[in-house]
Formats: C-alpha cells, structure tokens, sequence
C-alpha cells in the first residue's frame, strides 16, 4: 500500500466509483421480476440482492484474472489509460440509467478500457482473441442461450402446474421467485464485482506494486464487494421498471423460469472466466419467459431500444475512454481537466434525473412512462410473440389473475344494438 501514488489511487477510487455505478445499473437484473410480481417488496429486495453481491464477490477471481491479464497487453500500459477507461465506463452507465436502458456495464468498462489503450499504444496492445472469445461471443450466445431456456422452462412450469390450484401455484412460485433472485444475486457478485477486482490489478501492476499475473489482494476483493454491495442497496430504479414492466408482464411462474435461467448462465460463465454482460443474459431471460407463456406480449419497441444501446455500448464507451486519454496524455492538467469533465457530467445527468424521480415508491406503478406520461394502451403483440405463443398450449383450469387474490373482471366487446348487452366476461 506504501507505493501507491497519488494518481494510482484516483484510479482506484475512480474504479470504486465505477464499482458502484454497475451496482445500481444492475440491481435489475436480479430483481426486476421479483419486484415486479410482488413476490418481495423493493426495499426488502435490493437489500436481500446487496447482501447476496457481496458474497458472491469472493466466490471466484477467474473473471478478474481475464480483465487484469488477458484483453490489454500490460507492455507500456499506463496507469493514465485505466482511468481514461473508467470515464468512459461511468459516464455510459449514468446516461443509460437517466433513460431507463438495462444496457451492459461490462462493456462499457471494455469499450473504454479498449478505447484509451489503442489511443495511447495503438491496436496492437489489444488481445483481439481474447476480446472475440471471451467478450463478443458470449455477448450474442449467452442472451440467446438464457432467453430460449427461460421460454421453455416457462413452458414446462405451466405444463407441470396445469392441473393445480392456480392461486397456490402462485404462491410458490412467489417462494422460489426469491430464491432464484437470490441466485442470480450472487452470481452478480462472481461476475460484476470481479470485474472492477480486475480493473483495479491492473491498476496495481502498471503501477508496480503487484507483479503481471498476481491475482486480487484480499483488500481489492472487499471494497470490489463492498462498492457494488453499496450501489446495490440504492437501486436502479429506473431500469428495474423497464425490466420489470417495460418489456413483458411477469406472472410468478414466468419470473421464476428467467432468474433460473439467468443464473445458471452467469454462473456457468463465471467458472470458465467468461466476461458476459450479466445484463444481457438477464434482459434475454426475462423476453424469453414472455414468449414462453400463451397470450404474453414481449414489447418490442423497447427490445429494440435497449437492442442498440447494447449496440452501442462498446464503440462509444470506447470513443469516450479514447478521448478522455487524449487528454490524460497531456500530463497533470489533462488529467485534472479529465476529473472535473466526469464530475460535471456525472452531475448534469443526475439532475435531469431529479426532473422525473423514481424510486421504491413507484417504480411498480402502472401506465406511467419514464416521461411521467399515461401510456393508456398497450402494445399489441409483435409478429414474433404471435408465432411463438400461438404454439404455446394455454394453461388448464380457472384462469386467474396470478399477481392477487381477487379474479380480475374485463368488459367484453360491445354487443350489437340488437342483442342483449354483454356480461362481464371472468378471466
């Protein structure tokens, strides 16, 4: 600790500060669904996911040992590139955040972490195997992968309840909603918080003070932990609504099969050292139990969106992280200039945000946009949804509204003059 200088230790408040951002960009994706189907209340909920990150962060250092080793040749790489990158990383986090789009974190420290390197040595200080193996082609597989287990799990949890009591099928689904969510919590903390483990070794051995290869000391794990734990706890709520309600309506069933499913992946991912945006695998989850279930309707308006700020993520990350390393190339100025740019930044975006505030209080309510706008009418089911949930068998039984106790009653159409006026129809 004695050698550490005073820039190395911006860079690793700065990565702390990163830490804490995927924190609070990413409490979604273990508990949108749950939240969103009243299985635990919001608060109730980041807390349990908190707690759950903070564990899984001292589970594994594989994922670390990829970020710190294996995408930047550490050959002339300077302490100055690692913080170009996390501005690059913070900044993209908290713009997506201000419009409620769960996009990936992780690339965005990759896209930056790329960005300021090949600035400052060119594109050959970049493993471009690694990058394609153990970055981009686990960002197209795994969603994939979790989305097509999550729709046929959903399938296979209506099948296997088809015969019972709805509303008790219901309720234990609720039960292993939580259970699941916490799963997919603690898989977070072995993916999401070793990545800024990895950032701030890299940190550590460009500055000298820990040898190429060394793995994460015990202090680097827990303030990794610890700053995710913390953002966590605070809750994306903007991006949790989106999760939860913008792209499908979950019944408990549907949100059980997508945080199964979820977890297995990033577990999986994070045995092997595979670097996966947990928020990807999770957004396809959640898509993938909404054309699990008859008659559910994955909106694909804000698919999409959310489809290019994935997109997106890595070049611009990138763009940014470049040119906060042009300035940081310009010796103690640029660096400063650099700071006061994200502190700015960082503050115009969470004043906007004040301009339409969500929090625990609302972030499960009905009809109401991120503008604050009602949106009165649904979108109707997309050529996609319709193909696949019209081979989807619908459940058995009495139909009954999964989210309460009471059956929820819906006027049918309107009956022709000459007719006798419809009844209520009961679904």
């Amino acid at each position: 600790m004695e050698h550490i200088t005073l820039l190395l230790g911006i860079v690793i408040v700065t990565a702390l500060v990163f830490d804490f951002t995927n924190g609070f960009h990413d409490t979604a994706n273990a508990m949108a669904t749950t939240i969103s189907t009243g299985a635990l209340k919001p608060k109730t909920a980041v807390a349990m996911s908190a707690v759950l990150n903070l564990v899984g962060a001292f589970l594994s250092v594989e994922v670390a040992k990829t970020i710190s080793g294996g995408i930047i040749n550490e050959d002339g790489l300077k302490t100055e590139v690692i913080f170009a990158a996390l501005v690059g990383a913070i900044l993209w986090n908290l713009l997506t955040w201000l419009v409620g789009l769960p996009s990936s974190s992780s690339h965005a420290l990759f896209g930056g972490l790329i960005g300021a390197a090949v600035m400052s040595m060119g594109w050959s200080s970049i493993d471009g195997g690694t990058v394609v193996t153990k970055i981009l082609l686990p960002a197209v597989a795994a969603p994939l992968v979790a989305g097509i287990a999550a729709m046929l799990a959903t399938r296979l949890t209506y099948r296997i309840g088809s015969k019972t009591d709805q509303k008790a099928t219901a309720k234990g689904y609720r039960a292993g909603q939580i259970a699941s969510a916490g799963l997919v919590s603690l898989a977070h903390g072995t993916n999401d918080a070793q990545k800024t483990m990895g950032i701030i070794t890299l940190a550590l051995i460009t500055g000298g003070v820990l040898n190429p290869g060394a793995n994460p000391p015990m202090w680097v794990i827990v303030s990794a932990g610890t700053a995710i734990a913390l953002g966590t706890y605070l809750g994306g709520w903007r991006i949790i609504r989106t999760m939860g309600k913008g792209l499908t309506d979950l019944a408990p069933q549907q949100g059980f099969a997508a945080q199964t499913s979820a977890a297995t992946a990033i577990l999986a991912s994070s045995h092997i050292g595979f670097s996966l945006s947990t928020t990807q695998v999770c957004s396809g989850a959640v898509m993938g139990s909404g054309l699990g279930r008859k008659g559910g309707v994955v909106r694909w308006s804000t698919a999409t969106r959310m489809f290019i700020a994935w997109g997106l993520t890595l070049p611009a990350a990138g763009l940014v992280g470049a040119g906060a390393e042009f300035l940081t190339k310009q010796g103690s100025w640029g660096v400063a200039v650099t700071a006061l740019l994200l502190i700015a930044g960082a503050g115009t975006i969470w004043a906007l945000s004040r301009r339409n505030s969500i929090d625990h209080t609302n972030v499960t309510d009905d009809d109401v946009t991120d503008d604050g706008v009602t949106d009165v009418a649904a979108e109707p089911a997309g050529v996609v949804t319709t193909a696949i949930a019209a081979v989807t068998p619908p459940p058995t039984g009495t139909v009954a509204d999964l989210d309460t106790d009471v059956k929820t009653t819906i006027p049918a159409s309107p009956a022709p003059p000459s007719a006798e006026p419809a009844r209520p129809a009961t679904v």
